[in-house]
C-alpha cells in the first residue's frame, strides 16, 4: 500500500484533552528551544549546535521500542525529505540566524508556520483555501512585515538572520504536512527517530567544518542537550502525533505559543529587547493563523 504525499488528520472532531495536552506540552517546549539555540551558538558553530542536537534527539527515541519500527523501502524517500525540510534544514538555519537574531524574534516569525502549512496543504490536496483563509493568510503575512521590519533597518539590520528564519519556517510548514501519512502508518516516534538519523548523517559536514570555532563551555553543552534531548526528539516526536490526529495545519497551530515563550524567555534570560511594532506584529500574525486554520478544522 503507497503512502500519499499527504492526508487529513484521523481525528478531524474539535479537540479533546490528548489534543490540547498535545498542543500545550509542544508549544512550551518548542518555544524554549530558541533559548537554548542562542545558548549553544554562544560558543559553539552552528553546524556543531545543529549536528549535536538532531543527534541526541534521534539517541533518545532509540531507547524507546515503538521508535525502532522498520520504516518501508518506498518510504525512505519521504523519511528523507522530512528529515532535511522539518530537521537538518531547519535546525542549521535557525542556528546560523541566532548568530545575529535575539532568541525571541527567531520564535516571533516561527508563528507564521500555520499559514505557510496551510497554503502547502491546500497546494497539495489541491483544494483552495476558502474566503475566511485567504483573508487569514494576509492578515498573517502583513504581520510577519511588521515583525521584521525593526531587523531590517538601521545599523542593527539582520536581512540574513531574518531570511534564514522565514526559509526554516516554509519547511516546517511543508514538513507538518509529509509528517500525517507517514505517522498515521508508522507512529510518530518512529518516523521522527529514523528522519533524525538521516539527518545526523547529513549535517556530518557542517559538524566537521565547525568544529576548530566551537568552545565547549558548559553553558552550551547543557543547552544542547536539553535542546536535543527534550526540543527536538521528545517534541518532535508529540508534533508527529498531533499532525497524524489533528491534520498538517491544525498541527502548527502549536505556534500559537511558541513567540509568547520565546519572548519570555529571551528577555529574563537574554536581556533581549523586543520593540513594540514586533509584538503588534505577533499578535496580527496569531489573529490572521486562528482566522485560517479556524475555517479548516470547521469544515
Amino acid at each position: 500500500m503507497s503512502t500519499p504525499l499527504t492526508n487529513i488528520g484521523s481525528r478531524p472532531a474539535a479537540y479533546g484533552p490528548t489534543e490540547y495536552g498535545l498542543t500545550l506540552a509542544i508549544g512550551l517546549i518548542w518555544g524554549s528551544a530558541y533559548l537554548w539555540i542562542a545558548l549553544g551558538v554562544d560558543h559553539m558553530a552552528p553546524g556543531v549546535v545543529a549536528f549535536g542536537r538532531v543527534l541526541l534527539g534521534a539517541g533518545a527515541l532509540a531507547t524507546f521500542p515503538a521508535a525502532r519500527r522498520r520504516i518501508e523501502r518506498s518510504d525512505w524517500l519521504r523519511i528523507a525529505t522530512v528529515a532535511v525540510v522539518g530537521n537538518a534544514g531547519p535546525a542549521l538555519l535557525f542556528a546560523t540566524a541566532e548568530t545575529e537574531l535575539s532568541s525571541a524574534l527567531a520564535g516571533m516569525i516561527t508563528s507564521g508556520t500555520p499559514i505557510l502549512a496551510l497554503v502547502i496543504a491546500s497546494l497539495m490536496l489541491r483544494r483552495l483555501p476558502g474566503t475566511a483563509q485567504t483573508l487569514g493568510i494576509g492578515i498573517a503575512f502583513a504581520g510577519i512585515v511588521l515583525m521584521t521590519v525593526p531587523s531590517l533597518q538601521g545599523v542593527g539590520a539582520a536581512p540574513l538572520g531574518i531570511g534564514l528564519v522565514l526559509l526554516a519556517t516554509v519547511g516546517y510548514g511543508l514538513n507538518s504536512n509529509l509528517l500525517v501519512p507517514l505517522q498515521q502508518r508508522y507512529g510518530g516516534s518512529a518516523v521522527t527517530m529514523w528522519a533524525l538519523i538521516v539527518s545526523s548523517v547529513m549535517l556530518i559536514p557542517f559538524a566537521a567544518f565547525g568544529i576548530d570555532d566551537s568552545e565547549f563551555a558548559m553553558s552550551s553543552l547543557i543547552a544542547v542537550l536539553i535542546l536535543g534531548v527534550l526540543g527536538t526528539g521528545i517534541v518532535r516526536a508529540l508534533a508527529a502525533t498531533l499532525a497524524g490526529r489533528v491534520g498538517g495545519p491544525r498541527m502548527s497551530t502549536t505556534t500559537y505559543l511558541i513567540p509568547v515563550v520565546a519572548i519570555v524567555l529571551g528577555v529574563a534570560f537574554r536581556d533581549e529587547v523586543v520593540e513594540p511594532i514586533a509584538l503588534v506584529g505577533v499578535v496580527v500574525v496569531l489573529a490572521g493563523a486562528f482566522l485560517a486554520t479556524r475555517s479548516v478544522a470547521s469544515e
